[in-house]
C-alpha cells in the first residue's frame, strides 16, 4: 500500500530505435523493489521494430505499475517526448532512462529516503556500470557522495550520470519541464533546477547500468558550441557568465581533444584568453595533456 515512504515514482522510458535493448530497459523498472512506480513509455517514431518490442511487454507492465501508459507517434525529439510524458504522470519524483540503459533493482528504493529527508534537495544521482551492446559489464564509475550546488554546474565540475536521476516532480514542472529548444536538455535543466539555491545529490551506490556505445560521445559541433548559448539564456548577469564562461570553453575543448586536436587548442586558448587565473585551475592542464596524447592511445585506455 502508498504511504509516505512510497511516494508515488513516475518512471519514463522515451525509445528511439532502441529494439535491441528497450525490453532490458522495461525489465529493469519491472524488477524494482521499490513498489509504488507508475510507468510511462513512448515510443518516439522509432524506424525499426521497437513498438513491437515493447508491445510483447504490455501484460506485465499493467500487472505489475499502478498506472501504465504506452504511447508511439512520430518524431518530436527528446525534450518534447519527456514534457509529454509528464503531463501524464501523477509521481511526487520522475525518474526518466534511456531505452537502452537499465535500473538496478534497488534505484529507485536506495534514492527515496534521502530526497523525503531533505526538501532543499532537486535531484539525486549515483554511479553506473558501463556496459557493452551484450550486457557485459566493462567497468564501474561512482564517486564519493557529495551535493552539487549551480556554481560547481555551471563550471561542469560534476559527475551526474542521467540514466541514475531521480528529480522532484514539482521543482521539474516550476522550471517548465525540459526545454525542447536545447538538445543538452540535462545541463540546461541542472542548472535551472539549482539557480533558486538548491541543490543535487550524488549518492556513491550503483544504481543503473548505461550503455555504452561509440556515438554517445558527441561529435556535432552544434551541440558543443549550445553550451554557451544556454549560459547566456537562464538569466545570468555580465558578471556571471563571464565568471562561468571559461569553463564551458574549457569543457568545449576537452569534448574536441580526442578527434578534432586543432579545435580543441583553439578552445584552449580561447578558455586561457577569457580568464588567464584559469591557469591555476589543474583542469586545465590536464586538458591540454589530453590534446598532446594521440588519439589512439586515449581510446586503447577508455
Amino acid at each position: 500500500m502508498p504511504s509516505k515512504s512510497q511516494p508515488l515514482v513516475s518512471v519514463i522510458i522515451p525509445c528511439y530505435n532502441h529494439a535491441r535493448y528497450v525490453q532490458d530497459c522495461i525489465q529493469s523498472v519491472i524488477d524494482q523493489t521499490y513498489t509504488n512506480i507508475e510507468l510511462i513509455i513512448i515510443d518516439d517514431g522509432s524506424k525499426d521494430n521497437s513498438i513491437a518490442k515493447i508491445q510483447e511487454m504490455l501484460s506485465a507492465c499493467k500487472e505489475r505499475f499502478v498506472r501504465f501508459e504506452f504511447r508511439y507517434r512520430p518524431n518530436q525529439g527528446l525534450s518534447s517526448t519527456l514534457n509529454e510524458a509528464l503531463e501524464w504522470c501523477k509521481g511526487d519524483f520522475v525518474s526518466p532512462i534511456a531505452s537502452d540503459d537499465q535500473m538496478l533493482s534497488k534505484k529507485i528504493e536506495l534514492q527515496i529516503p534521502y530526497m523525503l529527508e531533505n526538501e532543499e534537495c532537486v535531484a539525486i544521482f549515483g554511479g553506473i556500470n558501463q556496459i557493452d551492446d551484450s550486457n557485459n559489464i566493462v567497468r564501474t564509475l561512482s564517486k564519493k557522495a557529495r551535493k552539487y550546488e549551480f556554481s560547481s554546474i555551471a563550471k561542469l565540475k560534476y559527475f551526474l550520470q542521467a540514466p541514475t536521476q531521480l528529480i522532484r516532480m514539482k521543482d521539474l514542472i516550476n522550471i517548465g519541464g525540459y526545454n525542447p529548444e536545447y538538445r543538452i536538455e540535462d545541463w540546461y535543466s541542472y542548472l535551472v533546477l539549482t539557480q533558486s539555491g538548491k541543490y543535487i545529490y550524488l549518492m556513491q551506490d550503483i544504481v543503473c547500468n548505461y550503455r555504452r556505445h561509440e556515438d554517445n560521445n558527441s561529435k556535432n559541433m552544434e551541440l558543443m558550441l549550445e553550451k554557451i548559448t544556454i549560459l547566456n539564456n537562464i538569466g545570468l548577469d555580465k558578471e556571471q557568465i563571464s565568471k562561468y564562461n571559461p569553463y564551458v570553453l574549457l569543457s568545449i575543448a576537452s569534448d574536441l581533444s580526442v578527434d578534432y586536436k586543432k579545435k580543441a587548442i583553439i578552445f584552449w586558448l580561447k578558455t586561457l584568453c577569457s580568464n588567464p587565473i584559469i591557469l591555476l585551475d589543474k583542469k586545465m592542464w590536464l586538458i591540454s595533456l589530453k590534446i598532446m596524447i594521440p588519439k589512439k592511445v586515449l581510446w586503447r585506455n577508455r
